[in-house]
């Protein structure tokens, strides 16, 4: 073990098996085109099985759910803001946004490294 597992943080790479796990902990997240809230259910499933064996997933997977809750608060806000015409570019852009830093985020994942997504509030701690 060394000092960044001891401090919490999961290790920079990881086996072939935990980078999968974890990347799979984001791209779970596009479920949601699928079903209803499956952004979230998706990598909540991925990361309440394989938490206790990877630090990786146990990591990425509370970033992918904390990413995904914000995305569907900020979606919320903004199908509201459609009312004052503003929706209308602002449900788009959060739709790309989303696929893109989900995408990233994967392959950051699968690489075996930590991905910080922006504009997270960071309620699974």
């Amino acid at each position: 073990m060394n000092d960044e597992t001891l401090q919490g943080k999961p290790q920079v790479g990881g086996t072939q098996d935990e980078r999968t796990w974890a990347m799979l902990c984001h791209l779970s997240t596009l479920a949601a085109f699928v079903i209803p809230f499956g952004n979230i259910v998706g990598p909540l499933v991925v990361w309440l099985i394989k938490k206790d064996q990877y630090p990786l997933v146990q990591d990425q997977g509370k970033e992918a759910l904390n990413f995904q809750i914000s995305m569907t608060i900020y979606f919320i806000v903004a199908a509201f803001s459609i009312f004052v015409l503003v929706g209308f570019v602002l449900v788009p852009a959060l739709i790309i946004c989303d696929i893109v830093f989900t995408v990233i985020a994967a392959m950051k994942a699968n690489s075996g490294e930590c991905y910080r997504y922006p504009w997270t509030i960071r309620l699974v701690t």
